[in-house]
């Protein structure tokens, strides 16, 4: 039943936007978008060390030096948690 009611609406949407009447979730105007707020400095530092993480472990790959089993995630928590120590 809920796929018949999903097809439904996926069809009323895809017909009002081919008519020209777009729904209204779709129809925002800028004027209404809130503006976004500026990185926080905790925000700015994070994407900074995830930057230097990321550039070691493209260099790490490219040297085949990566352990077997290793993940970005695996290294990039470990990277973070031994950068953010290098600046405390």
């Amino acid at each position: 039943m809920w796929k018949l009611t999903f097809a439904a609406a996926v069809s009323a949407v895809v017909l009002a936007a081919s008519l020209g009447a777009m729904p209204a979730f779709a129809a925002k105007d800028q004027s209404e978008t809130k503006t976004k707020r500026p990185p926080t400095p905790g925000q700015i530092a994070m994407r900074e060390r995830q930057k230097k993480c990321a550039a070691e472990w493209h260099a790490a790959k490219d040297a085949n030096k990566i352990p077997e089993g290793m993940t970005w995630p695996k290294f990039w928590s470990q990277c973070n948690t031994r950068l953010k120590a290098q600046t405390h």
